[in-house]
């Protein structure tokens, strides 16, 4: 039985999967960029659900002295996703000020929409390029590098971050909202067939 409700759940990830590919395609441009444009939106998605989720009082959490809390990783995702496309050109908003702008707020409607609004910003410097510009190159960081790696390490610090996330989550007592639909569904499938 177990082994059937995991096999499940993973057909239904991997429809789910299918099904927001199809939904985003129309609208994202096609080869590397639409695909790294998908993975942004699917990183931001998880990252406002977690937002979402957390309550109020967590945001000030740390796993120790030192280490970031709760907003200052939500708000270093946000200030990351300023900072990689300016390697490339992109231009740092007015107000934004990537050097406080991890301790500016620990408040969660505010981290929302700092959140929501630096992934807009990440998305149109991306879509702003075109294929060939992913060729050019630029330095990040002091090494010389192409713009397609300056941004497949953006979504690879993304992922990384919201691994951190996730893990704060569970550590305090919050399960991933996508985790907790997909068991609510697989839950009810094995209650409707009875078992």
């Amino acid at each position: 039985m177990k082994r059937f409700a995991f096999l499940l759940l993973l057909a239904f990830a991997a429809f789910s999967v299918r099904t927001a590919i199809a939904q985003d395609k129309p609208s994202m441009p096609g080869g590397l960029r639409g695909e790294m444009l998908m993975n942004a939106s699917g990183v931001e998605q998880k990252i406002l659900d977690l937002v979402k989720a957390m309550p109020q009082d967590k945001f000030t959490w740390r796993p120790g002295e030192g280490v970031r809390s709760v907003s200052e990783v939500f708000l270093h995702i946000a200030g990351a996703n300023y900072l990689f496309p300016s390697f490339v050109g992109a231009k740092i908003p007015d107000g934004i000020d990537l050097k406080t702008l991890e301790q500016s707020t620990t408040d969660k409607a505010k981290i929302a929409e700092i959140v929501k609004t630096s992934f807009a910003s990440f998305r149109d410097n991306l879509s702003n390029l075109s294929d060939a510009d992913l060729d050019k190159t630029g330095k990040l960081f002091g090494m010389e590098t192409t713009y397609r790696n300056i941004y497949l390490i953006a979504l690879t610090h993304m992922h990384e971050h919201l691994g951190q996330s996730i893990a704060y989550a569970r550590t305090n007592g919050v399960v991933p909202p996508w985790t907790a639909e997909q068991e609510a569904k697989a839950k009810a499938q094995k209650e409707k067939k009875g078992m």
